[in-house]
């Protein structure tokens, strides 16, 4: 059982689709956390569920990500086993690019008075990587993702507001 859970958490880093949700921690004041779907696959049993991302720690010169695994294990037979387990794991730092805009022109034709244009089909990608030294890339994706969370945006603006007044 270990093994599925092992590799449902690995299959999350991959498919990572994070909703947030309040928490409350030990002192009694809100924090965010995150829920991560987890689904995978091994040794004939599958595993569907959500990981509650509540902290990260520092564990031997690693980073550990610890928070609760919920979810159901399916034999190949069948049986099912339900699971609700305080879990921890090294969290890896990926480079991720963003997406800014594709744009997807088919075949283009005109005739303005009597001259003619003919344009072949033109696609144009545009992509932000983040990371250090890389401003445009890290201002880019911050704008692309403010919009990804609505409560977020929602929550960030009152923030503002709340410093401002």
């Amino acid at each position: 059982m270990k093994r599925v859970v092992a590799i449902a958490l690995l299959v999350t880093t991959a498919l990572f689709s994070p909703a947030t949700q309040a928490a409350v921690s030990a002192q009694g004041r809100q924090v965010e956390s995150l829920l991560v779907p987890v689904t995978g696959t091994g040794g004939g049993a599958t595993f569907a569920g959500t990981f509650n991302l509540l902290r990260f720690v520092a564990n031997d010169g690693t980073v550990n990500a610890v928070g609760v695994l919920t979810g159901t294990v399916t034999a190949a037979g069948g049986q099912t086993t339900s699971i609700v387990r305080t879990v921890s794991f090294p969290a890896a730092i990926t480079q991720a690019t963003c997406d800014i805009l594709h744009l997807d022109l088919g075949p283009l034709n005109l005739d303005i008075l009597g001259l003619q244009i003919d344009l072949s089909r033109i696609v144009l990608d545009i992509t932000a990587e983040p990371g250090a030294g890389n401003l445009l890339g890290n201002l880019l994706c911050a704008v692309a993702g403010l919009l990804d969370n609505p409560s977020g945006l929602a929550r960030l603006l009152n923030r503002i507001l709340d410093a401002l007044g």
